[in-house]
């Protein structure tokens, strides 16, 4: 399901001491599919951006495309979008109300007038989705778990209204580093497995190199960067001017490059690191 951002423009409390313009003028197209991590530092307009797709905030001026309808238009049902369009915000656990899982995931399709088998049945993927075993989980208090699975379960209950494209704001932000592990292998098997469109917003370079096919770079509302992380990463200079790094491994490697040692410089992970120094290492 394609996404066209035209022109989009947001500005907050418009015409008081306090007006803000969080987005100016962005571009961007994302195709079906896709796997993008959107980063910039504090305030360069991330959340914003992405509370414009699913129609939550409405723009200034600009327009949203999302599978051929500009949701922009004021006569279009916005629930029709959202159906399409998942977003889980920063510790979505918060969120969670109901006396079990089984409950809470079902609400969201509930709230979509589907038949009980409908629900049950949409309930039983989300849940093996995200890695919950519904005869072990289903009946069990959300408050009692682990925050990892409760972020799981915050997840499901989006995933459960089967968007199309999935959009995460910091999914892994509180957790410790297995909690952190589990969620973005996940996220990955959803990407894989059901061609999910996913969109996440991060300030980890790490778990950015590791997951992304494609980073879009914000800063100060606009659209600086985006590309492939080989082409996003490599432009250190800029990178850093507006507050951001690469990834840890990438500046040893650079450290190397400089000292003569032949190894690629499109290397942003540890595992691509590895595959690197074997090679130099098996040629000598």
């Amino acid at each position: 399901m394609p996404i066209k951002i035209e022109n989009l423009t947001h500005i907050y409390m418009k015409g008081s001491p306090f007006e803000k313009k969080a987005l100016d003028d962005i571009n961007i197209e994302i195709e079906d599919g896709e796997f993008v991590a959107l980063i910039g530092h504090t305030g360069s307009g991330k959340s914003t951006l992405i509370q414009h797709i699913n129609g939550l905030l409405k723009p200034s001026s600009g327009k949203i495309i999302v599978d051929g309808v500009d949701i922009t238009d004021k006569k279009i049902n916005l629930n029709f979008i959202r159906k399409k369009v998942g977003l889980v915000f920063q510790y979505p656990e918060y969120q969670l109300f109901e006396e079990t899982i089984e409950k809470d995931i079902a609400f969201g399709p509930k709230n979509l007038g589907l038949s009980d088998d409908d629900i049950n049945k949409r309930v039983k993927r989300a849940m093996n989705m995200v890695g919950l075993k519904y005869e072990d989980y289903k009946d069990k208090s959300p408050f009692e778990l682990s925050g990892g699975q409760k972020r799981r379960v915050a997840i499901a209950g989006v995933v459960a209204m089967e968007p199309k494209v999935l959009i995460l704001d910091e999914p892994t932000a509180g957790l410790d580093p297995k909690g952190r592990d589990d969620i973005f292998s996940e996220i990955k098997n959803l990407h894989r497995e059901y061609n999910m469109t996913i969109i996440f917003v991060s300030h980890s370079m790490e778990d950015v190199a590791k997951l992304a096919g494609r980073i879009i770079v914000m800063h100060q509302g606009k659209c600086i960067l985006d590309g492939p992380p080989e082409k996003v990463f490599n432009e250190v200079d800029t990178l850093e001017s507006v507050g951001l790094a690469v990834p840890q491994v990438t500046y040893m490697v650079k450290k190397l490059r400089e000292k003569g040692i032949n190894i690629s410089k499109d290397v942003f992970t540890v595992k691509q690191a590895k595959e690197e120094i074997l090679k130099i290492l098996n040629k000598s």
